[in-house]
């Protein structure tokens, strides 16, 4: 389960304001890339947050609003499929991840950035920061943010794109590459929505 101990690490070199970042959709075939950036207070408690994935949806629903409300700052932003094509997922993460701790209500002097990257050919982490591999299971603050980003990007993706595009079945798939979304794609050619670049790919692999 997550703890402070990379916040508390980060505190004892003298940062103040440390922030934990993680990012959601990355892997899916539509949409934007979402991420999130939230500063908890010490020893901040939130029972029975972990890792975005390893939740239920009706459970990080549930964590959603207690993470806002208790957190000294949070913040969420997002690439879009545009320029996820323009550049790479890679690139638009980083600009996603850094957008969110810009974005933070209280500056972040420190950043926890979940995983193993922090740059990509178009955009980096400019905060100073630290990488930590599989973060939003070891860390509060980047599990919060996991919660934060998942959840506002399942939003996005039922509130907006299925109603827009509601043929493609967004909502039941959330625009991963599933049987179903494939069986609409191919039913109904790509939507505005759709990433080209990881259709491409798609189209070469399956």
């Amino acid at each position: 389960m997550p703890d402070y101990f990379y916040e508390r690490n980060a505190c004892a070199q003298g940062y103040a304001m440390v922030c934990g970042v993680d990012e959601a959709g990355a892997g899916p075939l539509c949409g934007p890339v979402y991420a999130a950036a939230v500063i908890l207070p010490e020893n901040c408690e939130l029972p029975g947050l972990n890792d975005s994935k390893k939740l239920t949806e009706k459970k990080r629903e549930a964590l959603f609003p207690v993470i806002c409300d208790r957190s000294i700052a949070y913040s969420v932003a997002w690439v879009d499929e545009k320029e996820i094509d323009a550049t790479d997922i890679l690139s638009a993460r980083m600009k996603a991840m850094q957008l969110a701790i810009d974005g933070l209500s209280v500056r972040a002097d420190f950043a926890l950035i979940d995983g193993n990257r922090d740059h990509g050919k178009t955009a980096a982490i400019s905060t100073p920061h630290v990488c930590v591999v599989k973060g939003d299971s070891l860390s509060m603050s980047i599990a919060a943010a996991s919660v934060l980003a998942k959840v506002s990007r399942d939003h996005f993706v039922v509130d907006v794109l299925d109603k827009q595009y509601p043929q493609y079945g967004f909502a039941q798939h959330k625009g991963y590459g599933t049987v179903l979304h494939r069986a609409m794609y191919e039913k109904y050619g790509p939507c505005p929505a759709h990433r080209m670049t990881f259709l491409k790919k798609w189209e070469k692999y399956t």
